[in-house]
């Protein structure tokens, strides 16, 4: 393994930003660069306030550059919570790409003040802006996703795959290996656990060690490519459950990236 150092390039929110990233199988030091359509689709002007308020927390110019993703991409994203990531992706891979946006029914038993997570995505799915963004409602444990993906995302999202009563995540992952295409990429964004104690935390704490991750997704097949410190914060103690107000927004975070073998 070797330590590779990705530059932001052009971004007024990361101009002297190194962030370091752990390299799988590789001999020589390298790391992605800021592409200019991820730097533009950063600074879209059609982005709500909400969500750029976010972005010096999130580092979503790196993150994105990470997961290589590029213009003309076919993009799954599940369950995309209120469409941060969403908006990004749709102007990434722009008007030749598409981005399919996978959200869970309503819970019967969710509380009447808690929207319905497909309404969520409406003020993206209202705006010819975001026109390549289509939302499917489904059950992850019924997962079906477009067949010759480019990349299929998830952020924040995996350690609530476990908490899904009678599925085994490993048939989450092996339907999001049979969607990509060969050498298409699976990237998994949460927020860590203490290492070793596996999916112990991820109804608790909401938080899962990266390395139960890395060997539970490996095993549908998938290559680890690698692991990004983006997000890492090393002063979380991984003790405190995510939405506790000291810790909310500022979680220590992993990004890992999986490619399907060609």
């Amino acid at each position: 393994m070797v330590r590779a150092t990705i530059l932001a390039s052009g971004s007024a929110l990361a101009a002297a930003l190194a962030v370091s990233v752990v390299y799988a199988g590789h001999g020589s030091s390298r790391g992605p660069v800021t592409p200019p359509y991820i730097t533009k689709a950063v600074g879209d002007s059609a982005r709500p306030e909400a969500d750029t308020r976010r972005d010096a927390d999130r580092h979503p110019a790196l993150t994105l550059a990470f997961a290589g993703v590029k213009r003309g991409d076919q993009v799954a994203e599940l369950i995309p919570g209120g469409g941060y990531f969403t908006r990004l992706l749709s102007a990434v891979v722009g008007p030749q790409g598409k981005v399919y946006a996978l959200v869970p029914p309503r819970r019967a038993d969710a509380p009447a003040d808690q929207p319905d997570p497909a309404a969520r995505l409406q003020p993206i799915t209202s705006d010819s802006h975001y026109s390549n963004v289509t939302v499917s409602v489904q059950k992850v444990a019924q997962l079906e996703l477009p067949h010759g993906l480019d990349l299929v995302w998830t952020s924040l999202n995996y350690h609530d795959f476990h908490n899904v009563p009678d599925i085994q995540v490993a048939d989450i992952d092996k339907a999001v290996f049979k969607a990509l295409r060969p050498g298409g990429v699976y990237l998994v964004l949460d927020h860590a656990a203490q290492a070793g104690s596996g999916f112990r935390d991820t109804s608790t704490l909401h938080r899962i060690d990266p390395e139960a991750v890395k060997k539970e997704v490996m095993s549908a097949g998938f290559r680890f490519e690698a692991r990004s410190d983006i997000l890492r914060n090393g002063d979380d103690p991984h003790t405190a459950k995510v939405f506790d107000p000291a810790i909310r927004g500022h979680t220590d975070q992993f990004i890992l990236k999986f490619r399907k073998p060609k």
